[in-house]
């Protein structure tokens, strides 16, 4: 091809050449301004570089979906009047404890005001010390308890999964609660776009006919693209009329009651809470549903926080994280309760791969002589996130942690205790995606009889689980470790 009025010729190749040039200076650019300019560690930094180098444009178009950030800007807000509420009610808890005015009837809530500070001033997390806590680890009794519950409803239920299935027991709960919104108590759905993306408002009709609200959370506007896929609202909430609270790991779907056969017998752990922190669970659910829904907006109503007699003696936050944060709230939690740790650390969770500051820390613990367990399945559901997990697990082992893998089936709660004192059950996994780039939500109880409680369902576990030997691991073939290495590398962004 020759340039009109000059005597210059530029072949195929020239042309390729300059488009290539042009792309790397783009792709040089996007990568400095989107990644450096980006609040993010610099593991997640240097994984990305790699993933925009070596793939360029493909490594764009992968950042853009997976990579980017959120800010808070006016995702999730409150009224000034229900702001004005919560401010008062944390700065004066933040006041009783600066001035050791806040005392708590158990000595172990007392020990470890620290960390109930900690979220508090950071997470805005209220301290309550009234809640009666009911705990399965079977989801059969989970359901059959919360069927039974919404069937009592009076007021309102709101109910939110990151996974909603229409399968079975998602039919059985669909039924249930379109006959109590037919009755006049108030439902409101709000699934996650991607863990549920098999749904869609038409699958709600019947609800939304009777006067039911249902919402999805960022959902896409793209068939078959979310540009939000790699920012998920992992939470599993549950509601009723303000008094009664559902939080845990299990999803609705007939796999978590062990209906799957690829999954076997399915492992979770979920809270039925009765109490004041109930109120914090209604607040976090209100500030995700009007993030998305602006016509129907919920306020600060009597009706949604009704006064609660004393039910029980827990003691308990509500902690939330998401990548709207400029803090790593659960993470920090986590973090507290193994610097605290005097004896014992026990972990549960199905992907473990946490970023330096934890696996430092629990280096840390072993070493000080604290005694650390550590259970994860025996299979993987995702198989670069398991032998991640299978690598970090192992390091830790040959330091002197014992690790369980779970035989019946998958392994998914998300359980962290202490010194039989503190313990953290909610939707939070022991990775950076749980940490950074999803959003959480866990209950931190500073009870003994809690703690002992869940270190007992942890023990009854084991029975269930083959430990990892040293002998073992070093057996394992060079595919495995093939994959352990990769995954390993893109830990950071998995």
């Amino acid at each position: 091809m020759q340039i009109p009025f000059l005597d210059i010729y530029i072949t195929d190749a020239t042309v390729i050449t300059i488009v290539t040039v042009i792309l790397f200076i783009i792709n040089f650019l996007l990568a400095g301004g989107l990644v450096f300019l980006e609040r993010r560690s610099a593991q997640s930094v240097w994984a990305w570089i790699l993933v925009l180098f070596f793939l360029p444009i493909v490594g764009f178009i992968l950042y853009m979906l997976f990579g980017r950030t959120i800010y808070r800007q006016d995702l999730f807000k409150l009224d000034e009047d229900d702001k004005v509420g919560l401010e008062h009610l944390v700065s004066e808890q933040l006041e009783e404890i600066k001035h050791n005015r806040l005392t708590f009837s158990n000595a172990v809530a007392e020990k470890h005001k620290k960390q109930i500070h900690m979220l508090l001033y950071n997470n805005q997390s209220f301290v309550t010390s009234n809640n009666d806590v009911t705990t399965f680890t079977d989801m059969n009794n989970k359901f059959a308890q919360m069927l039974k519950d919404i069937e009592n409803a009076e007021d309102h239920i709101h109910f939110q999964y990151y996974i909603f299935k229409l399968d079975n027991i998602g039919k059985e709960l669909y039924r249930a609660l379109l006959k109590k919104q037919k009755e006049g108590v108030s439902v409101r759905i709000l699934y996650d776009d991607i863990g549920s993306r098999s749904l869609s408002l038409r699958n709600f009709s019947d609800i939304r006919d009777a006067g039911g609200l249902v919402e999805a959370f960022f959902p896409s506007k793209l068939p078959l693209i979310n540009p939000r896929i790699n920012n998920r609202n992992h939470r599993k909430i549950v509601v009723i009329d303000g008094k009664i609270g559902y939080i845990g790991g299990a999803n609705v779907g007939d796999e978590y009651l062990g209906r799957d056969p690829k999954m076997g017998a399915w492992r979770d752990t979920h809270l039925r809470i009765e109490g004041n922190a109930v109120k914090s669970l209604q607040l976090r659910f209100m500030l995700d549903w009007n993030s998305h829904d602006t016509r129907n907006n919920m306020k600060h109503e009597d009706h949604y926080f009704p006064e609660i007699d004393s039910v029980g003696e827990t003691t308990m936050q509500i902690a939330s994280s998401g990548p709207d944060e400029d803090y790593q709230q659960i993470k920090y939690g986590y973090l507290k309760m193994i610097y605290r740790a005097q004896h014992t650390i026990h972990i549960q969770s199905p992907y473990f791969i946490p970023d330096q500051s934890i696996m430092e820390a629990i280096r840390i613990a072993i070493l000080s002589g604290v005694k650390v367990k550590i259970m994860i399945p025996s299979f993987p559901d995702h198989p670069f996130v398991y032998w991640a997990t299978y690598s970090n697990v192992a390091s830790l082992m040959k330091m002197g942690a014992e690790v369980y893998m779970y035989q019946p089936g998958f392994l998914h709660q998300k359980v962290f205790i202490i010194d039989d004192e503190v313990v953290s059950v909610g939707t939070t996994n022991v990775d950076n995606r749980s940490f950074i780039l999803n959003f959480e939500v866990n209950a931190f109880m500073y009870d003994d009889e809690e703690a002992v409680k869940h270190r007992k369902i942890f023990e009854e576990d084991i029975k269930h689980c083959e430990i990892l030997t040293a002998e073992k691991y070093e057996k394992r073939g060079l595919w495995i470790k093939m994959k352990e290495g990769l995954a390993n590398l893109i830990s950071p962004i998995l």
